[in-house]
């Protein structure tokens, strides 16, 4: 039998051996010899370690992701800077090409940069963009084809950063007539691939010049000029077909006088068989009276298969050159008569003693182009919606060629009997 010692009526047992108290910091220092100081900033360290609630890992996994970050950071401003050192190498480099031309054509440069003297040093000139076209004459017909193909990498006119380009097509000195393309939204790049033809005599042609003008389209504003191209037709081997992309330059300063903008309102009701039009204002007109000013009206005139069929006239405002005006025009048309009638919009200076003069003329119609075939699909796309939209007026002369409306009525459509004769 084991043997129990009982002091006072007491069991004893031996003592139980203690180790010293385990820490859960990692880092407590081992090593005796450390400095106070180390010691000292690794307990303030598991000091802030044990006051933060998460687990050890989580506070690891954070530590490493924003290490990961600042080294990502720094490692992006790397490499724009680098970037930006390279491309002011090749800027420099570029530069130094172009000044090479500064030799008197002594270096092989000149044979390979035409126009040298078009370069402008040293500008801050923005590029326009540059435009694709086709020209083209058959010398049997006497007639010229200018063909406008595309742009590309337009000048941005709008505050979004892009355009809403066209092409108005003219030769000079005549300008007879005037074509204009339809216009694309919100783009820089258009792709046109409209053509245009001009009667013209060899004669003439060797005396002319063709003028491709690039607009910004803009409904209740002036349409800015983004860029032209001026070809003299001269200087044109007419011996094949040419096609070929040129930058656009500035407008000319030499270009003719402005004749002024007016604004009106198109509303066609199908239902009712109605034509309205609304004659806003006109602004910038051209000045007709000795005084500097004018006494403008306007005509508003409808033609059904180029015949002169219904016509009214706004009241005249005198004295000024931006006149306003708010007077609505209905005319009845029908549904089958809307695709076969031309608008003509005219304004005229009135003189008391003398015979009034036109200032400027625009038609619509299906027959039309530009933005005034835009305006007009905009009204027949909108029934019963007014669409207001400003214009630049042209000569009468470049509208008459163009439309070559016919004077007079016959007499058939007068008198039905004779249309068994």
């Amino acid at each position: 039998m084991p043997v129990v010692h009982l002091i006072a009526n007491q069991m004893v047992t031996p003592p139980l051996t203690t180790s010293p108290p385990l820490t859960t910091s990692p880092f407590l220092p081992t090593n005796s010899t450390l400095n106070p100081a180390a010691v000292a900033a690794v307990g303030f360290i598991n000091d802030i370690l044990n006051k933060i609630p998460l687990p050890l890992w989580a506070i690891y996994l954070i530590a490493v992701v924003g290490a990961l970050l600042i080294l990502l950071c720094c490692l992006c401003i790397c490499i724009k800077c680098c970037c930006k050192k390279k491309k002011k190498k090749q800027q420099q480099k570029k530069n130094e090409k172009i000044s090479m031309s500064d030799v008197n054509g002594k270096t092989t440069s000149a044979l390979v940069q035409p126009d040298v003297a078009d370069v402008d040093y040293g500008s801050t000139k923005k590029q326009r963009g540059k435009l694709l076209y086709s020209l083209d004459y058959n010398a049997a017909q006497s007639e010229l084809n200018v063909g406008i193909k595309q742009a590309d990498s337009l000048k941005a006119m709008d505050l979004g950063g892009s355009s809403d380009p066209y092409v108005k097509v003219y030769l000079c000195p005549e300008k007879s007539k005037t074509f204009e393309t339809k216009v694309f939204k919100s783009t820089l790049n258009p792709v046109f691939n409209d053509h245009f033809s001009f009667q013209l005599s060899k004669a003439s042609l060797l005396k002319s010049t063709v003028v491709m003008q690039v607009f910004d389209f803009n409904r209740f504003s002036k349409h800015n000029m983004i860029g032209e191209l001026r070809l003299q037709l001269s200087s044109v081997d007419w011996n094949h077909v040419i096609e070929e992309w040129q930058d656009l330059g500035e407008p000319a300063k030499f270009e003719e006088e402005e004749l002024g903008e007016i604004c009106f309102s198109l509303r066609y009701v199908p239902s009712a068989a109605k034509l309205t039009v609304v004659i806003l204002e006109a602004k910038n007109l051209k000045s007709m009276d000795m005084g500097g000013s004018s006494d403008p009206y306007v005509k508003v005139q409808l033609a059904l298969d180029k015949r002169k069929w219904k016509k009214r006239k706004t009241s005249m405002k005198k004295t000024t050159l931006n006149p306003y005006y708010n007077e609505s025009f209905t005319f009845d048309v029908t549904f089958e008569q809307i695709q076969r009638v031309n608008l003509v919009i005219s304004v005229w200076d009135h003189d008391a003693m003398t015979r009034n003069d036109a200032m400027g003329k625009i038609f619509l119609g299906c027959e039309a182009s530009g933005n005034q075939l835009r305006h007009w699909a905009d009204m027949l796309s909108n029934p019963r919606r007014p669409v207001a939209q400003w214009h630049g007026l042209l000569t009468a002369e470049q509208v008459n060629s163009t439309l070559t409306l016919k004077k007079k009525i016959p007499l058939q459509s007068k008198l039905p009997f004779l249309k068994d004769r």
